[in-house]
């Protein structure tokens, strides 16, 4: 099978994507910017599907950081077939509150992280003539959301990142896709108070949040050959929300 690179994989989406791409078979590249022990744990997981597995720690935002990771992976393991960036935070807070170090941190990591991510491992993958690529979104990237200008904005960012990359590595055999969850069950969303879950449930036509897994199975179809005429798509995954 192929060698997939995973941002932010030491928990939720990133660690279900992760042991769900080694349970397809492919070689797993786990990275974390700083839950080192989380992620040797959700590479354990993924040895168990009998694929090689490396987890290893780096910055997204630091474009540097990730040149030298791409290439260590490309020593360690071979060309990377399958891209999913993950990595991703959050600064919530009203948009005329909002520090301009919290727009920033946010805008670095899931946008320009994202960027630095597709650039590098996009290369190789043109010259490889092969690729699949999915980048983590979100609904609230297509509907906006109050207390979030900076992630809005900048899950925004990725879909014009991601329609823009299909139509430059497309004719090199590289597909580049995004999904956009919604609510989806996180060690964030367990510690709200009822009402406040009451109430992002009210939103949604299934009347539940989503599961990692469930995230991770669209992962899995859209790099896989199944998918290999899908390019430049959004999935949206919110159970109605919108």
């Amino acid at each position: 099978m192929g060698i997939a690179i995973i941002t932010g994989a030491s928990r939720g989406i990133g660690a279900a994507i992760a042991e769900k791409l080694a349970a397809d078979g492919h070689d797993i590249v786990i990275n974390c910017a700083s839950s080192v022990e989380k992620a040797a744990a959700v590479a354990d997981q993924c040895r168990a599907h009998g694929v090689r597995v490396l987890a290893k720690q780096w910055d997204v935002a630091d474009y540097d950081a990730c040149d030298k990771a791409v290439k260590e992976i490309k020593e360690e393991l071979g060309v990377p077939t399958i891209l999913i960036n993950n990595a991703g935070i959050t600064r919530d807070g009203l948009l005329v509150r909002m520090k301009p170090d919290q727009f920033d941190a946010v805008l670095s990591v899931n946008l320009k992280g994202t960027f630095n991510m597709l650039q590098l491992v996009g290369a190789m993958m043109m010259r490889a003539k092969a690729g699949s690529i999915v980048n983590l979104s979100s609904v609230v990237g297509i509907s906006g959301n109050a207390g979030q200008a900076n992630y809005s904005a900048s899950k925004a960012g990725v879909i014009g990142l991601t329609k823009s990359a299909a139509k430059e590595l497309g004719a090199r055999g590289v597909r580049v896709n995004a999904i956009a969850p919604g609510f989806i069950e996180s060690d964030m969303t367990d510690v709200l108070p009822e009402d406040v879950k009451n109430a992002m449930l009210s939103q949604i036509a299934m009347k539940r949040c989503g599961k990692p897994e469930e995230i991770a199975s669209i992962a899995s179809f859209l790099t896989s050959d199944a998918a290999s005429y899908i390019t430049g798509q959004v999935i949206v995954a919110d159970g109605g929300m919108i």
